[in-house]
């Protein structure tokens, strides 16, 4: 363990000067005390759950690892992975962001922009971070700079296929038990019959009347406490987002979510200034360059990368902290198991800018409860990072295996 002198050290160190990591445990240490790290192995494991995820472990000579997760476009994730596996051996794991950018900028021509090359170097990334914490005694909230909250507000993701009926008459009142303050539905309908086209996505008045009936229907049986969100992911044109957004305005929505294509940034900015419906994107967008444009040209009143594929978790911190710079809050799309989402957790109490992070393992409780070996993580609506080094979770193998895609390897070394 370090001395009380690294600590301090530790604990002035900014979240825009992270590369100096290992110099300032080198600086306050002596050379007897100080970590002294060497990747030996990286290994994966995928399971699908909400969509497929990547679990990533990194191994080092001291017997400590620590483990990550990718979501949504990982299922390449595991052979990105092993293709990365020969240059990060041997590595120091302490020096998590020049890893990151090493491995960004050696895939400029192999798809290190967007995707599933982004989504495995946040797996990378995530694990490097938990391993950093255990080496050092110190949770990851506070190797990024310390935290503004203690605990992160959660909002429950429904994941109703319609809200009106058997569905929403059971899951509503458990929303409301939980002790959520605020949730969303989705409102996009593939199967609608009011629509006209299998392909094209510009809705119908009946399909716009549908969609208004369902908010209606949910924001008179919630609580007025409670703040709802809707979610059109992206389907939409340019037309039909804007008479959505328009429509919805008397419900004040806490936001209406990718009401059209969020590469089409020019019609997300009419869309945005068109109603005062809060307008949302950015779970698609990769790294801070991505979000760049959307600041730039005010084309949303809230941004939501996903921590798992943003870029990773120092990666979100920078997307927030440009938001700020906007006076945007940041609202993460969030998807995966309890090791993802008290990771993001950690993230999240890091900046000023936080406005409620999201959940959506509501179909699958069992597994979520029993995930990892310390139970519940969300406890009246709030996760609390804890004070244990890393992400300050272990994951029981026995319950995350039934989730085990088939024919994918468990955290097995290469052979």
């Amino acid at each position: 363990m370090l001395k009380r002198t690294a600590y301090a050290a530790l604990g002035s160190i900014s979240p825009f000067s992270l590369p100096s990591l290992a110099r300032a445990i080198q600086s306050s240490s002596t050379p007897y005390q100080r970590p002294k790290l060497k990747i030996t192995d990286v290994r994966t494991a995928q399971v699908l759950v909400h969509g497929p995820q990547t679990h990533v472990r990194i191994y080092t000579d001291q017997g400590i690892y620590g483990q990550g997760e990718a979501t949504d476009a990982a299922v390449g994730a595991s052979s990105l992975i092993r293709g990365w596996r020969r240059m990060l051996i041997g590595l120091d794991p302490l020096n998590v962001e020049a890893i990151w950018e090493r491995i960004r900028t050696i895939g400029i021509f192999a798809g290190a922009q967007a995707g599933q090359y982004v989504c495995a170097l946040s797996g990378v990334e995530i694990a490097l971070w938990d391993l950093a914490g255990k080496a050092l005694g110190l949770p990851i909230y506070q190797l990024l700079g310390g935290k503004f909250r203690d605990k992160v507000q959660i909002y429950c993701d429904s994941d109703m296929d319609v809200p009106i009926g058997p569905e929403a008459d059971r899951k509503l009142p458990w929303i409301k038990a939980q002790g959520f303050k605020a949730m969303k539905i989705d409102l996009d309908d593939a199967r609608d019959p009011a629509r006209w086209d299998s392909f094209n996505w510009t809705a119908t008045n009946g399909e716009i009347d549908r969609m208004v009936k369902w908010v209606s229907h949910v924001h008179e049986s919630i609580p007025d406490y409670m703040a709802l969100a809707c979610d059109m992911h992206g389907r939409y044109d340019a037309a039909t987002g804007k008479k959505v957004a328009k429509a919805l305005e008397p419900f004040k929505l806490m936001w209406l979510e990718e009401p059209c294509p969020p590469e089409d940034i020019d019609a997300m900015t009419d869309i945005r200034h068109s109603t005062s419906t809060p307008i949302a994107c950015g779970e698609n967008l990769y790294m801070r360059w991505g979000y760049r444009e959307l600041l730039d040209k005010e084309a949303v009143d809230i941004i939501q990368p996903d921590f798992e594929k943003v870029g990773g978790l120092a990666e979100a911190q920078k997307v927030a902290n440009m938001a700020q710079a906007y006076y945007v809050p940041v609202a993460p799309h969030c998807v995966v198991s309890p090791i993802g989402q008290m990771a993001t957790a950690h993230a999240c109490a890091t900046f000023p800018n936080f406005l409620a992070c999201e959940w959506h393992w509501i179909n699958h409780q069992d597994l979520w409860k029993a995930w990892v070996k310390e139970g519940e993580i969300i406890v009246n609506g709030y996760v609390t990072p804890p004070d244990r080094p890393g992400i300050g979770l272990e994951m029981d193998e026995e319950v995350a295996k039934k989730a085990q895609i088939p024919g994918t390897p468990w955290f097995e070394p290469e052979t």
